[in-house]
């Protein structure tokens, strides 16, 4: 899968621009604040849905404009396809070859991006909830079926919280209408269960040897996927009967708390390297060297369900990388699509590469 082109009207900085990607590597270069990001942000616009960034959309709208348009035009397996993506005050429009999409969840999945980017190393330093997003991003882009499991999962929970916080305030709740609550909870979390655990495993196998590639067999990464139910369950139904069980055992503990407090929404992706907690005994070489290696993992993962590669998004992280670990990023493209933000021209690449100047929000290849 690769990008060819990217327009943009009113978005961020750019005025208006249009832009040719090559298949291999492609670097935008220019000084700080310039608008590099800003491209990468909208091709991954196209494939999570939102931005990485921005806290609300009325942050990606130009200064003193009252709206943007952003477009990509790709190729996959299936052949030529754009997407397109304008928000002018309420009117939000997706469209895919032309065609109106009527949901975020029917833009996700289409086109596929890894992307790589400074805020990754919270993955290792901070809390469950950023690997969980780590996955659900990840799987969402290979099953679209993900995204419907998981949205209803969400809302299964938030009827169930509601009930519990109501309870924990004293007022009366119909016991059936909890346990209801908890068996559409169950029903949907033993899905998503399983989804995740079978791209762990997947994911463990190409994370774990690239770490040991990267680092020359000096350091050993352990994946694994924590949740509430048996490690050694793989079947959607034993999943879902083991589900109803947690979900329904702990009542009386959630009715005083009045929250849920078992489920996927608090489920974890164990990090180790050489056999000790990541989070707490990792350097910040070490972060970088895992998370490079959970994101090339990521993109071996999504090849082997998808069939292709998705495009992999580099955004001032390169730079940070030592020789060797660029060199093995840049030696082993390949098939891939490879676009990456630097403030330099970067002439030590020892590749051919597409070079895309940045300056104020205009782009002008080299």
């Amino acid at each position: 899968m690769v990008i060819k082109k990217l327009k943009a009207e009113n978005f961020r900085n750019i005025k208006k621009c249009e832009i040719e990607l090559s298949p291999g590597v492609n670097i935008f270069y220019g000084n700080n604040a310039q608008g590099k990001t800003n491209a990468i942000e909208a091709m991954y616009i196209f494939a999570r849905g939102k931005s990485f960034r921005a806290t609300e959309e009325k942050e990606l709208i130009r200064f003193s404009e009252d709206g943007f348009r952003i477009y990509a035009e790709y190729e996959d397996k299936s052949g030529i396809n754009s997407l397109e993506y304008s928000l002018f005050g309420k009117d939000r429009r997706r469209k895919k070859n032309g065609y109106k999409l009527e949901s975020v969840k029917e833009m996700i999945g289409n086109l596929k991006a890894v992307l790589f980017y400074p805020d990754d190393l919270l993955l290792i330093k901070e809390g469950p909830e950023k690997r969980r997003e780590f996955l659900n991003v990840a799987i969402s882009q290979c099953y679209k079926s993900y995204i419907n499991y998981y949205h209803n999962y969400k809302k299964a929970l938030e009827n169930r919280n509601c009930l519990l916080k109501f309870i924990s305030k004293g007022m009366y709740v119909d016991e059936n209408e909890l346990i209801s609550w908890s068996y559409y909870m169950a029903e949907y979390a033993a899905h998503i269960y399983v989804m995740r655990k079978e791209y762990v495993e997947k994911l463990k196998v190409y994370s774990e040897k690239i770490m040991r590639e990267i680092s020359e067999g000096n350091e050993n990464l352990d994946i694994f996927y924590k949740s509430d139910i048996r490690s050694d369950i793989s079947d959607i139904n034993e999943a879902k009967e083991e589900y109803k069980k947690v979900l329904t055992s702990e009542i009386e503990r959630e009715k005083a708390v009045g929250t849920s407090l078992f489920g996927i929404h608090r489920d974890d992706l164990l990090v180790n390297i050489n056999g000790r907690a990541a989070r707490l005994f990792s350097s910040q070489g070490q972060q970088r060297s895992i998370v490079l290696s959970l994101k090339l993992g990521e993109g071996e993962v999504n090849r082997d369900i998808c069939g292709e590669y998705p495009i992999f998004l580099f955004d001032d992280v390169l730079s940070e990388l030592d020789e060797k670990r660029k060199k093995y990023v840049l030696d082993g493209i390949g098939e891939k699509q490879i676009i990456i933000t630097s403030c330099e021209d970067d002439n030590n690449l020892n590749k051919d590469v597409n070079k895309i100047r940045v300056n104020m929000g205009e782009y002008s290849s080299i």
